[in-house]
């Protein structure tokens, strides 16, 4: 019994449903528990730049092609793309025949007026023209790629990094050595860092029923219901699908990145668990290249969970205050979400953000951004839907680029199968 509790796993899910607890049963101190996951994520975050530079580099320089290089990138993005447009057309076709926004009281929008206002605030300084977001990606400095807050600029750095480190050839071999025993120290930090993560999930849902209370899940069942079946049926048929196509299961998937999965629920951060999913997606048979590459890319350019929440959003907003979209408008809601919603994944919070910065910039402001007060207070409950199915569709994403470059290691695959079978 005491080697149970000694599982992180046990872990976690103990503190998820301690917290859910205290919560419930002390509203006030499961709002001051927040500062647990607040510290967690930074102490995430003060490590994932790093992170971040060395997998790409160090990926890129096992590679040495550096067509080989191009090949993946571009397979890569177009991946992203495909995926990440067909889960922005499920969700809208989800909203469109259950239309859970319809009849809805938006009388109580006004109650959350002073945080939409202060959301849209933070919105307005969102880049969201093609020319700002590719301007967004250039860091000012090599400093700022890692103080700017954004994936983005890291893997832009660190390509360009990689790219010139790998044309150096044997002149570049030291460096990639030393680059190899400090990424060896930032993955002892954060196993150092997950020793806590107990604390960080149980902290997070304290805060999350101690400060919207079990009643917010009741007044917007419908959208919550929505929003977790639609996730649910995306990763186990689309997702599912893909992984059959390639080869594997994606039961088995889930089964290997657990741990992963169950930190994310806590802390509803796709980002706590990207150093640990990194290791993980090697362990089970992915080069190290092709998981340098694609999971921190993917953080940033695949966010699956995010999308499908975008067009619900947008769409149950239209419904509750009786807004027949028409199909053009509903065109361009596609359109902007698919330049918006690239480079928001990771971060708890910063999916409405970017909802607010998509609705201010649609034409003609069909949509009122006003509306998101009818989410706020169940949004933290989405948050863990749209997290997970970010975190699984990376992991899918990895091991489908890996099989298709033949950098897959079956035996790898079916150990990982034997351990947690």
């Amino acid at each position: 019994m005491k080697n149970i509790f000694k599982n992180l796993t046990v872990q976690v899910v103990f503190a998820i449903f301690t917290g859910i607890l205290i919560g419930y049963l002390f509203p006030d101190f499961g709002v001051q528990l927040k500062i647990l996951v607040d510290i967690f994520i930074k102490m995430i975050k003060m490590v994932i730049g790093p992170i971040i530079f060395l997998t790409i580099v160090l990926g890129f320089a096992s590679m040495g092609d550096m067509k080989k290089i191009g090949k993946i990138g571009t397979k890569s993005l177009i991946y992203f793309e495909v995926v990440t447009t067909f889960a922005l057309v499920i969700g809208l076709v989800v909203m469109l025949i259950v239309r859970p926004g319809d009849g809805l009281d938006t009388s109580g929008a006004s109650k959350g007026a002073a945080d939409v206002a202060k959301i849209a605030e933070q919105a307005a300084g969102t880049s969201l023209t093609f020319k700002d977001f590719i301007l967004s990606i250039v860091p000012d400095s090599a400093i700022g790629a890692f103080t700017s807050g954004s994936m983005l600029p890291i893997l832009f750095f660190a390509l360009l990094f990689a790219v010139a480190l790998s044309s150096l050839g044997d002149t570049g071999k030291p460096l990639i050595v030393f680059f190899e025993k400090i990424n060896d120290v930032f993955f002892k930090i954060v196993s150092m860092i997950m020793r806590v993560s107990p604390l960080a999930a149980g902290g997070a849902m304290a805060y999350t029923i101690g400060n919207f209370g079990i009643e917010s899940l009741f007044s917007l069942g419908k959208m919550l219901g929505a929003v977790y079946a639609t996730m649910f049926v995306f990763v186990v048929v689309v997702l599912g699908a893909i992984c059959k196509f390639y080869g594997f299961s994606i039961f088995n998937l889930i089964k290997h990145i657990k741990e992963e999965i169950i930190l994310v629920l806590g802390t509803s951060s796709s980002e706590s668990a990207l150093p640990s999913l990194i290791d993980k997606m090697q362990k089970y048979g992915c080069s190290k290249s092709i998981t340098g590459f694609v999971v921190p890319t993917g953080y940033a350019f695949n966010p699956d969970g995010q999308c499908i929440y975008y067009t619900m959003a947008c769409l149950f907003i239209a419904q509750a205050y009786g807004i027949d979209l028409s199909w053009t408008q509903i065109a361009i809601v596609l359109g902007v979400l698919m330049l918006t919603s690239k480079g928001s994944a990771g971060v708890t919070g910063s999916a409405i953000i970017t909802l607010a910065a998509t609705l201010t910039s649609l034409p003609g402001s069909p949509i009122p951004v006003e509306g998101i007060a009818l989410l706020l207070g169940v949004d933290r409950f989405m948050s863990e839907a749209r997290a997970i199915t970010n975190l699984i569709g990376n992991a899918v994403a990895t091991v489908v680029l890996a099989k298709s470059e033949n950098q897959f290691n079956h035996l790898k695959e079916y150990s990982a199968e034997d351990n947690v079978s």
